[in-house]
């Protein structure tokens, strides 16, 4: 069994979906992906998720994102659960649920946690990169349902310092001050790299506006 870490290449596999079979990498193309996990069909938390999910499609697009979402029922009783979450959540589902029943996808990215649940994902969320990179990993229990706000900013906040040399300050969210690099000495600070100018805090905090805004 795998245990992605960061920087790892995403697996790829061939698998069924509500929206027919797919090569996971075929399927992502060029794009940023958000992969996330759900314990089982017709269970309230991940309704509410998937509805969200659902909901935040133009997000998504606007950020190159496409999500995907898996668990380790059949695609039959995926589509049957579909239907609920459009009643219930207002958006229809509009992006594919990896059917899983020999968990094959699930041991491939270690969804399976058994001191949590022997049988059943946990929510897992990877955020893969274009160049098929783990690039950010979060890992829920089934009884606490995740933050989707928290999961576009951290994908900001990946894209913004994938273009630019900086990092983001905690809480940071788009539009807000970023971080130059300790690697960069104060001296080096160019205005070429940084042309809205900085302020140096301390030798190791220096901060400048957010560079595409």
């Amino acid at each position: 069994m795998a245990h992605l870490r960061l920087g790892d290449d995403a697996p790829n596999f061939n698998a069924p979906t509500t929206d027919g079979d797919i090569n996971f990498y075929d399927w992502a193309g060029d794009n940023w992906v958000v992969f996330f996990s759900h314990p089982a069909d017709f269970t309230p938390v991940c309704t509410t998720e998937l509805g969200r999910a659902a909901a935040l499609n133009g997000e998504f697009q606007k950020r190159g994102v496409k999500p995907i979402c898996i668990s380790v029922d059949n695609v039959e009783d995926h589509k049957a659960w579909a239907n609920d979450i459009g009643e219930t959540q207002g958006t229809a589902l509009n992006f594919p649920i990896i059917g899983d029943e020999d968990k094959k996808v699930a041991e491939l990215y270690d969804m399976i946690h058994p001191n949590a649940a022997t049988t059943h994902t946990v929510r897992s969320v990877f955020i893969i990169d274009p160049k098929k990179k783990v690039r950010l990993v979060l890992t829920y229990p089934a009884s606490v349902g995740r933050n989707f706000d928290e999961i576009l900013r951290a994908i900001d906040a990946l894209q913004l310092t994938d273009a630019y040399n900086v990092a983001t300050p905690v809480d940071w969210k788009d539009g807000d001050d970023v971080i130059i690099p300790p690697s960069i000495k104060t001296q080096d600070i160019s205005e070429k790299d940084y042309p809205k100018g900085f302020t140096e805090i301390k030798p190791y905090l220096r901060t400048t506006p957010q560079p595409n805004k």
